[in-house]
């Protein structure tokens, strides 16, 4: 991915997955009939042999899971660190940040194995604790992943 900025271009990998690890929402874009539409998201992530796999779970029904049933095309977005920077004069303000974009493609995921293993990585990522998962509570909610395509990381010190 390009970036305008790239005095502010992270690209080392330990730096890009301490950033995912700080952020908890990912805001997925994805395309539907009438139009573009973000959806804020908790998600989880593994990082193995150079490639990045986000998981998602969702209502089985809705815009967005329509939207990613016509299309499966997806970018993504997530941000953490946030700070105001002040100044004297209104131009002088500005905003620290770190941050994650990217693009990849929706797999959903059926198999129940699969399924729980996506939701104990996915709470494991957010509450930092071990979960598992039975058969009536994957069975309840639609998992999918976002095989990460490319990706890039940004910081504004």
């Amino acid at each position: 991915m390009n970036l305008r900025r790239k005095d502010r271009e992270v690209t080392e990998t330990s730096e890009l997955m301490q950033i995912i690890d700080q952020c908890k929402v990912c805001r997925i874009g994805v395309q539907d009939n009438a139009g573009l539409y973000i959806v804020p998201m908790n998600f989880g992530y593994t990082y193995e042999n150079n490639q990045l796999v986000l998981f998602f779970h969702s209502a089985k029904e809705g815009r967005k899971i329509n939207a990613l049933k016509e299309n499966i095309d997806i970018c993504f977005e997530m941000d953490c660190e946030h700070r105001l920077i002040t100044g004297d004069e209104a131009c002088q303000y500005s905003y620290s940040f770190k941050s994650i974009i990217g693009n990849g493609k929706v797999v959903f995921i059926d198999d129940v194995e699969e399924k729980k293993t996506a939701l104990s990585i996915l709470m494991r990522h957010q509450t930092g604790k071990v979960f598992s998962f039975d058969d009536r509570m994957v069975n309840s909610v639609l998992v999918f992943k976002i095989i990460v395509h490319e990706f890039a990381g940004k910081y504004h010190p």
